[in-house]
């Protein structure tokens, strides 16, 4: 019986609750109302009228607007004690709702419903460096975060949380995976930390969970969903291949090998802190091919007339024993150079374009 009773006095304060907004808003049209048709020479038209009961009811009471009549002024009496109580009740609900939406919010609660968003899986000093290295490089893009934190981990404008487990579906959706630009999974910190010692493989299993649920969310709607992930050990990427990984960061034995080679050749660690960090003028960019580029040596040596360097076309590094090859309609080129001369290059894109 009790049980019964809780249940229905829970269910009256939800009722009460979603009534209080439409009951407010009907209190304030009826009572400009009544205003109106007891001093229609005061407040002339409705909408001053309106005005009126909401200065009233707001205790701003500006004095531009006062009833000069007994049955007016006999009405404002009840306007203040029935009307301030609830405006005050309305005011305070409306701050509860939006304290409640940020704390939604920043414990990662809320759906995220945006699209062309990035989305990072794992927080660590790595993800974070990545946010702030987008928001540098797009101002305009957000960027979703998948932990288990009790709390945001950040608090930017374009950075929303999701709180829960990156291999289970629901969590993917809640951060509108289908609608994403692409997503970096990076190695799971704590799980990293605590396995050094231990077995070390478990994190890039955990990782390739994660990509297999992404897999299957990919081939369930057909889209093509851009995955890039950390791999702790190079010889695990044949296996993230599988579930359809297009790119990975970096591993510990990709580190290391270019530190032996620093040791043989040296400058190389020079040479890759320039192209992997936004410090350094000049970096590595996708450019879009020129139709007047038939072979790869056309398009090399325009580029380099340019002050660009021709590099890769997707993963292929070995397209300058290729120079006489016809360059695919596929074709993604990559190039070494400035941003002003990347944008000299896109530029001369467009200029060539036939004119519609």
């Amino acid at each position: 019986m009790l049980m019964h009773f809780k249940k229905s006095l829970y269910y009256l304060v939800k009722l009460r609750d979603r009534l209080l907004y439409p009951i407010v808003i009907l209190y304030i049209l009826f009572a400009a109302y009544i205003a109106l048709y007891l001093e229609p020479e005061t407040f002339e038209t409705y909408l001053t009228a309106i005005y009126w009961v909401l200065t009233t009811l707001a205790t701003v009471g500006f004095g531009d607007y006062a009833p000069v009549t007994m049955a007016g002024k006999v009405f404002t009496i009840f306007l203040y004690i029935s009307g301030i109580g609830l405006i005050s009740v309305f005011i305070g609900k409306i701050i509860k709702s939006v304290y409640l939406l940020d704390k939604l919010k920043v414990g990662g609660k809320m759906k995220y419903t945006g699209k062309n968003h990035i989305i990072l899986i794992g927080w660590s000093d790595k993800s974070e460096l990545a946010i702030k290295e987008i928001l540098k490089s797009d101002k305009t893009i957000d960027v979703v975060i998948i932990d288990d934190l009790e709390t945001a981990p950040m608090v930017e404008k374009q950075l929303y949380y999701i709180r829960g487990d990156a291999t289970d579906e629901e969590t993917l959706y809640q951060a509108n995976l289908p609608e994403a630009k692409g997503v970096i999974i990076f190695a799971d910190q704590i799980t990293q930390d605590y396995l050094a010692t231990k077995d070390p493989l478990l994190v890039d299993g955990k990782t390739l969970l994660i990509a297999t649920a992404i897999t299957s969310i990919e081939e369930k709607l057909n889209i093509p969903i851009h995955v890039t992930a950390e791999v702790i050990f190079q010889k695990h990427i044949r296996l993230f291949q599988r579930v359809k990984v297009d790119e990975f960061i970096p591993t510990q034995e990709m580190i290391s090998h270019a530190a032996v080679r620093s040791l043989f050749s040296h400058g190389v660690t020079n040479m890759y802190s320039e192209l992997m960090s936004s410090q350094y003028e000049e970096a590595m960019y996708e450019i879009p091919k020129h139709e007047e580029w038939k072979t790869y040596r056309d398009a090399f040596e325009d580029l380099l007339n340019q002050g660009a360097t021709l590099v890769a076309d997707r993963g292929n590094l070995h397209i300058n024993k290729q120079l006489d090859d016809a360059i695919p309609e596929d074709a993604q080129l990559f190039v070494i150079c400035d941003k002003e001369t990347l944008l000299k290059i896109n530029s001369s894109k467009n200029q060539k374009l036939p004119q519609k």
